[in-house]
């Protein structure tokens, strides 16, 4: 065996047999590792959630929670800020070690463990927890240095925004008609930067976990309401109807929700509205679901911990969405191929708001027929 140096490294060993713990223990432990240990998977998990590790060895037959649940929870339900290795402990009689693998475990060892098999295991695994350590700190680093950057970006272009108002009011001189159509087009533009800067910057505080929400009860038919009212000249200036179908439900259209984050939603999902019909009408509409203690949430959109929703609709009379695009709709970065510019990043914006929310939003479309984008969001008890 050729010599090691000290490593570094915390370690936490998972196993019902004292001896096999005392064993793994030494031997991690002359190795230079931070080792700590748990009889079970229950008090494995408690340990992972107060202080996660660099490394999990997981006995996979034990008995009250075995180490398929344990990888399965740490897999699925645990929100660990960073990813942690599990390297299984099995038996050579253990069935269906494949199993371990599907469920997220990383690699497997065999009983009776030996001191070079399961040093070289350990390595390998802490090798990959570093790699994907500077890979999500390189993520970090870029996605603040983009958050920093277009926080700069901000200054100059609402500055311009200032500066070109002013022009277009007179306030420095009257302009020409050429010189004020110029000028109305160089705002325009500007606007739209600044749109797309700031939906940028909202993305990246969501990505970063820098987004606080402030939830409060807010009645959807009013903030519909405004959102709808605002948008209004927009549709008229394209001679569009812009409808309402509130129904009876205004008076119980009441969800906890951020009002600014909600607004932001609906604007950007009527404004899109408008923005892609070229004749006809948009409607916002408001319904209540009610989802039954029977419903399969395996294969519903809407969440079990809720059993009463709104649905707010915005229908349009657009030409459609090809329904290999509406698959990656609410993805950054995408465009449809449509010939209106845009940053990519709206739908995706959206669909963080409204998961913040723990709703779904989803899209029907036909070409030729147009849209209908439906937000589902928990109502207040």
């Amino acid at each position: 065996m050729v010599a090691q140096s000290p490593q570094s490294g915390k370690i936490l060993v998972v196993d019902d047999s004292p001896d096999n713990v005392f064993l793994i223990k030494t031997i991690l432990e002359g190795e230079g590792y931070t080792v700590s240990t748990a009889e079970d998977g229950f008090s494995a998990l408690a340990q992972l959630q107060a202080s996660p590790c660099d490394l999990v060895l997981l006995d996979l037959m034990m008995p009250g929670m075995d180490g398929y649940e344990v990888t399965r929870r740490v897999r699925g339900e645990m929100k660990l800020q960073q990813y942690i290795p599990i390297l299984l402990i099995t038996a050579h009689d253990a069935p269906n070690v494949a199993h371990g693998l599907d469920l997220g475990a990383d690699d497997f060892i065999r009983k009776p463990v030996t001191m070079d098999e399961l040093l070289a295991r350990v390595r390998s695994l802490l090798r990959l927890k570093h790699s994907m350590d500077e890979r999500d700190e390189i993520a970090r680093q870029r996605e603040d240095f983009v958050s920093r950057l277009t926080h700069d970006l901000r200054t100059p272009l609402v500055a311009a925004d200032r500066m070109l108002a002013l022009f277009q009011q007179g306030a420095l001189g009257d302009l020409s008609p050429q010189m004020y159509e110029v000028i109305t087009i160089m705002a325009r533009s500007n606007i739209n930067l600044l749109t797309m800067v700031n939906t940028l910057l909202e993305v990246y505080r969501f990505e970063a976990g820098r987004k606080t929400l402030a939830f409060q009860p807010v009645n959807l038919s009013q903030l519909l309401d405004e959102v709808v009212g605002e948008l209004t000249p927009l549709a008229q200036e394209k001679r569009l109807a812009m409808n309402r179908d509130f129904g009876d439900v205004s008076i119980k259209s009441i969800v906890s929700g951020d009002r600014l984050e909600l607004h932001r939603l609906f604007t950007n999902l009527i404004g899109n509205a408008i923005k892609f019909t070229a004749s006809g009408s948009v409607t916002v509409r408001i319904k209540t679901v009610t989802i039954s203690p029977q419903t399969d949430f395996a294969d519903s959109s809407l969440s079990p911990t809720h059993s009463n929703y709104i649905n707010v609709e915005i229908a349009d009379t657009g030409p459609g969405i090809p329904l290999e695009e509406q698959a990656t709709l609410f993805e950054r970065f995408r465009q449809g191929n449509h010939k209106i510019t845009g940053s990519g990043l709206g739908l995706y914006l959206s669909r963080r708001i409204v998961e913040a929310h723990q709703g779904n939003i989803i899209v029907n479309s036909d070409i030729g027929k147009g849209s209908v984008f439906t937000v589902s969001l928990p109502v207040k008890i």
